[in-house]
């Protein structure tokens, strides 16, 4: 493990806040997966692919898939049950990773440069373990890697639903109690430490996400599912056998770059130093003020360090006027140190952001 480095954020794209980038059906083994296109915006851009969180969809990369598009062709995916794509058949870690391997394949786009956050982290460290072929990069936000302690995270209060027979039915009634727009604000609280860094535009977009998961009859079922999968794959992990994600993730050789938020309240905050850890060539980047989403909060923060990843992994070399962090030291995009305030920008543009 090493620090993360980051690159210059002058070499961004001025700030701007995108639109959803256009989507489209995807027929996978008689399917439907909905894909998010993020088209390249320089040549010789190379393939990367996006995957969402539990509850999420291909929406929580819009920004950060636009500020990397100079070098990254992306996709982003709706894992099977959330977004816009069809309920799958099973809703476990290795069947959502069988997905994007099957949607790699099926693109003829590998490898690529993968990307997962929380339960898409998961996804990705077993797709990297075992396709190697089909990775050039893998970068981890706040990956739900497993974690015994679930006092450490807001999710904890749902596992008595998961000792309820069907509980998928009172996880659909406790939905149509709460109004999209209530629901979007309690996911966004989870989700974010610093509100105001979240414009109207992707707080819009937002509940209208909700309305969407509303009207899909599935939706509490594969949220429940999932969920149910992701636990039975972290006690799994304790467990003697192959199927520990801590031991796929111990195999993965691609270089990989974890970044944490202090503030996560949904995975164990020590969950991502300690993915680093595991990880061979890995690279960690700690941020402090920030919560489970750092794409989405952050999302310059996290494209500065995820090009100083390609520039290493392309051996072009450090980033021109880049700096290193130090291993133990919390990065701040708070307002808590003006040296990283001035080269990311991301704190002095959230009142911006906010209207």
């Amino acid at each position: 493990m090493k620090p993360a480095a980051l690159w210059p954020d002058r070499l961004l794209p001025a700030h701007h806040v995108p639109p959803p980038w256009p989507g489209r059906n995807v027929r996978l083994d008689g399917t439907v997966t909905y894909v998010r296109d993020t088209p390249a915006t320089a040549a010789g851009a190379e393939p990367a692919l996006y995957v969402h969180g539990l509850g999420g969809s291909s929406q929580n990369w819009t920004d950060l898939a636009g500020l990397l598009a100079d070098r990254l062709d992306g996709q982003a995916i709706d894992l099977p049950g959330f977004g816009r794509s069809e309920p799958g058949r099973r809703y476990t870690v290795p069947a959502f990773a069988d997905r994007v391997v099957r949607l790699i394949e099926h693109s003829d786009r590998g490898p690529v440069h993968l990307f997962g956050n929380s339960l898409g982290g998961a996804v990705t460290v077993r797709v990297a373990a075992l396709r190697p072929d089909l990775v050039r990069t893998l970068t981890l936000i706040s990956p739900a890697l497993p974690f015994l302690d679930f006092r450490r995270s807001l999710q904890g209060r749902m596992l008595p639903l998961l000792a309820i027979p069907r509980g998928e039915r009172l996880a659909a009634w406790r939905l149509a109690q709460l109004a999209p727009e209530v629901m979007a604000q309690q996911v966004m609280e989870a989700c974010i430490a610093d509100l105001t860094r979240i414009s109207e535009q992707r707080r819009l977009e937002a509940v209208e996400e909700i309305r969407v998961r509303y009207e899909a009859a599935h939706y509490a079922a594969a949220y429940v599912r999932t969920f149910r999968g992701l636990v039975s794959s972290f006690l799994r992990s304790y467990l003697p056998g192959s199927g520990s994600l801590w031991r796929l993730a111990s195999v993965v050789r691609v270089p990989t770059l974890v970044v944490g938020g202090r503030q996560d309240r949904l995975v164990d905050v020590r969950v991502a130093p300690q993915a680093a850890r595991v990880i061979p060539d890995s690279r960690l980047l700690l941020l402090d003020g920030v919560g489970h989403v750092a794409q989405l909060e952050v999302p310059r923060t996290v494209a500065r360090a995820v090009l100083a990843l390609l520039a290493e992994a392309s051996d072009v070399g450090s980033p021109p006027g880049g700096r290193r962090a130090p291993a133990t030291r919390t990065e701040r995009p708070d307002g808590q140190a003006s040296e990283l305030i001035a080269e990311t920008g991301e704190s002095g543009r959230r009142r911006d952001m906010a209207g």
